[in-house]
């Protein structure tokens, strides 16, 4: 547009200059010592206007061909860049179809011409993988690195990736390190490492993760308070495989009130100090839990275990009947807390009200046995009968009656 508006100017002013010499042609004389020259005005102007545009285009000619080599290299490279992005542009295809060789060739091909050479070999990098072509994918990758060195972070969180579907733990667990290392507060790279750490079943090292992963939000308050539970879990369930009482209390110590107070947390706690023989203590924390809060699965463990002094462990139990005096599992726990303290009319009272409001295998063996021990065999027997139909399912067949002898 403003090129149109130029010429029309010099065209309008070119007319006008040609009408007014029309009229008046005018007359020059140029002297210089025995020359002169004598022209109209006209033609003086003319000689002129042709002589600038002489000299103003040979000029821009020459201007051209000096800046003609950098021309056809600012060509070249563009024609080069879009060869190379529709190179990209097809490996992608080809690695989104699944098509791994050709999205290899494609995406390698043209990578050094076009501007993502990173790009390129990051996705070459997981067409290699996914044929199993792991050197050429390690060489991929380090590529990457070179083609842009300040992505270290991109390229090292491909390469771990890469290993853990791979099942390469130990090299991603070391490519994770370094990173962090690097990049010691980058969200992905702690969420790695915390999936890889699941993985690996490392949970010392992931509970040292924790407070960092609360602190960068990568996982919500919940996501973070189920995880916490699950890592104690876990550290429990080492310390117990230990088979040291002394490991797993400085174990259980140590953890936060909350975690102590879980109901699945202090059952698993208190069966591994009933293994261990720490029968007291597994008491006393069931104790102080079921006062917490009521679960059956807690009651029934306290029934098993022995408390010292044995009566203390009664009374509490008594105490928490009055609250749950329908509970058929406090009931039972009592009628084994009374067995272990020979009290054998209170363990029978107990133990009949548990099964006549539960039935279970396990309460009429306790009440077989008890009622063998004094000296009732056939009440006995008929507990025992009924406990062996409930485990069957179904009443024992009744048999013709002995023929006489």
């Amino acid at each position: 547009m403003r090129f149109l508006l130029t010429a029309l100017l010099v065209l309008v002013a070119a007319v006008g200059l040609g009408l007014v010499l029309m009229k008046e042609p005018g007359y020059v004389l140029i002297g210089y010592g025995p020359w002169s020259v004598e022209t109209t005005l006209s033609m003086l102007v003319a000689v002129l206007l042709a002589g600038f545009a002489a000299l103003y285009f040979g000029l821009r000619f020459l201007v051209g061909l000096v800046h003609t080599p950098r021309r056809l290299a600012e060509w070249e490279h563009r024609r080069k860049a879009l060869r190379a992005r529709k190179a990209l542009n097809r490996g992608l295809i080809a690695l989104a179809e699944g098509d791994w060789a050709t999205a290899e060739r494609r995406l390698i091909k043209y990578a050094e011409d076009g501007d993502t050479p990173l790009l390129n070999y990051l996705a070459a990098a997981r067409a290699a993988q996914q044929q199993g072509a792991h050197e050429r994918r390690d060489l991929y990758l380090r590529l990457a690195h070179e083609a842009m060195p300040e992505a270290d972070v991109a390229v090292g969180l491909t390469q771990a990736e890469l290993q853990i579907a791979h099942k390469q733990m130990e090299q991603a667990l070391a490519t994770l390190t370094h990173l962090r290392s690097v990049a010691p507060r980058h969200a992905q790279v702690l969420e790695m490492l915390m999936r890889l750490y699941e993985q690996l079943g490392d949970w010392e090292r992931l509970h040292e993760l924790l407070p960092e992963l609360r602190k960068r939000k990568v996982l919500d308050t919940e996501e973070a308070e189920k995880l916490a539970l699950r890592v104690d879990r876990e550290r429990l369930i080492a310390a117990i495989r230990s088979q040291d009482p002394a490991r797993l209390k400085a174990l259980w110590s140590s953890l936060p009130g909350r975690t102590r107070r879980e109901p699945d947390l202090v059952l698993v706690y208190a069966s591994a100090l009933k293994e261990l023989g720490e029968e007291a203590a597994a008491e006393k924390v069931l104790r102080e839990a079921i006062r917490r809060h009521w679960d059956e699965r807690l009651v029934d463990l306290y029934g098993r275990v022995a408390g010292d002094p044995p009566g203390v462990q009664l009374q509490a139990a008594e105490e928490w009947l009055r609250s749950h005096e329908r509970s058929p599992v406090l009931l039972q726990a009592l009628g084994r807390i009374a067995l272990r303290n020979e009290l054998w009319g209170k363990a029978r009272h107990y133990l009949e009200t548990a099964v006549r409001l539960r039935p279970t295998v396990e309460g009429y063996q306790l009440l077989g046995s008890l009622l063998d021990r004094m000296g009732e065999p056939n009440k006995a027997v008929e507990c025992f009968r009924k406990g062996v139909e409930l485990a069957a399912g179904e009443p024992a067949p009744a048999l013709p009656p002995a023929a006489a002898g």
